[in-house]
C-alpha cells in the first residue's frame, strides 16, 4: 500500500451519464479528469493553484501519468477521489486513489509528475520554484 503524502485532498463526486459508455461503464480517459479535480483541490488546499503558479511566472506540465484500473465505475456510483502530494522539491509528484463512497472498494489509482517550467524563458526547472516550496512547507504546518 501506498504510503500518504504530506498533504492530502478529497473529493467526492457521482459519475455522470456524459461519462460513462453504452455499457454504462466509465470510459478509462475519465479518470484522468477525475484526477485533475483532486489535484486542483489539493493545490487550492496548498494556496498555490494554477492560477497562482500562473501569475508566479511557472507553467507546470504534467511529463509522465500512470493509471492502474482495477473495477470500472458505473452511472450514478459516488466516488471518493483522493490526491496525496509525495514529492515537491524538484517535481510535483501526486498520488491518487479512486474508492467507491459507499463501501470503501478500491477502483482506480494513479500518479501524475508535473515540472515548473518558466513560462518567459520556456525552461524546465531542475529544482521546484521556492514560492511552490515555501506553500507547501505552510501546508504541513
Amino acid at each position: 500500500m501506498r504510503s500518504k503524502g504530506v498533504v492530502q485532498a478529497e473529493i467526492e463526486l457521482q459519475v455522470q451519464f456524459y461519462d460513462v459508455d453504452m455499457m454504462e461503464v466509465v470510459w478509462h480517459g475519465h479518470y484522468v479528469k477525475y484526477f485533475e479535480q483532486a489535484r486542483c483541490a489539493l493545490l487550492d488546499k496548498l494556496g498555490h493553484n494554477y492560477t497562482q503558479m500562473r501569475d508566479a511566472g511557472y507553467a507546470w506540465p504534467i511529463i509522465d501519468l500512470q493509471v492502474r484500473y482495477m473495477r470500472g465505475a458505473q452511472f450514478g456510483q459516488k466516488l471518493i477521489v483522493r490526491a496525496d502530494l509525495v514529492e515537491w522539491e524538484n517535481r510535483l509528484k501526486i498520488n491518487y486513489l479512486i474508492v467507491d463512497a459507499e463501501t470503501g472498494e478500491r477502483m482506480t489509482r494513479g500518479s501524475s509528475v508535473q515540472v515548473a517550467v518558466e513560462i518567459a524563458s520556456r525552461e524546465m526547472q531542475f529544482v521546484c520554484p521556492k514560492v511552490f516550496t515555501d506553500a507547501v512547507e505552510r501546508a504541513m504546518q
